[in-house]
């Protein structure tokens, strides 16, 4: 997800009891990537919980119609898609 200091791509780890939540990953803000020493320089929202946008959804198995549910072949397989 977008980190919502610096705007990069960052990814998100789960965090455990909290299905709604992540933890983005330490990461750099694009423009400051060291500081006067050489240090590198971790964006100020690094290691943030976040809300997840996405958090709850989930697959849904479908048939070659669409609809829900299963789809067998003809070799009595059963396939998910």
């Amino acid at each position: 997800m977008d980190c919502p200091g610096c705007g990069r791509d960052v990814a998100v780890a789960p965090v455990v009891g909290r299905p709604t939540k992540g933890q983005l990953w330490r990461h750099d803000a694009p423009a400051q990537r060291r500081d006067a020493d050489g240090m590198l320089v971790s964006c100020r929202q690094s290691l943030a919980i976040v809300e997840r946008p996405w958090a709850g959804l989930r697959m849904e198995p479908t048939t070659d119609e669409g609809a829900p549910g299963e789809a067998s072949s003809s070799d009595g397989t059963i396939a998910l898609f």
